[in-house]
């Protein structure tokens, strides 16, 4: 099942016990955090403040993925979590063409057999 889920991050510079952060690094974290949970295939950055992460994958564990988000970023609240719609392609009708059976008949040439002690002749075809 593939699912798309948008977690609002708080992208905002904050003071951590490692330093100042800006903003720009705070979205690479979190960035790295949502590609690093198993089932991610794809993560990326939406919004106006690109505070928003859009995850896409199959099978991801929204919990797990906003807890750690909140651990090592900051807030993290979950906006969305759907299925990814199928899309499903228009096939073109075939054409399939009428075939008519191939009947070839071998057309046998008759030529004269001659027996030659009684003389009688017949035609025979090879």
């Amino acid at each position: 099942m593939k699912q798309t889920v948008v977690i609002k991050v708080c992208m905002d510079g904050h003071k951590s016990l490692f330093g100042d952060l800006d903003g720009e690094k705070v979205r690479s974290k979190a960035l790295k955090i949502a590609v690093g949970i198993s089932g991610v295939v794809s993560a990326s950055l939406k919004g106006d403040n690109k505070d928003q992460i859009e995850v896409k994958g199959e099978r991801i564990d929204t919990v797990k993925l906003t807890k750690l988000l909140r651990k090592k970023v900051g807030r993290a609240d979950i906006i969305t979590v759907a299925e990814d719609k199928k899309e499903e392609k228009k096939e073109e009708p075939k054409v399939e063409y009428l075939t008519w059976p191939y009947n070839y008949t071998p057309s046998y040439s008759s030529y004269p057999f001659y027996a030659p002690s009684t003389g009688i002749t017949c035609y025979c075809s090879k």
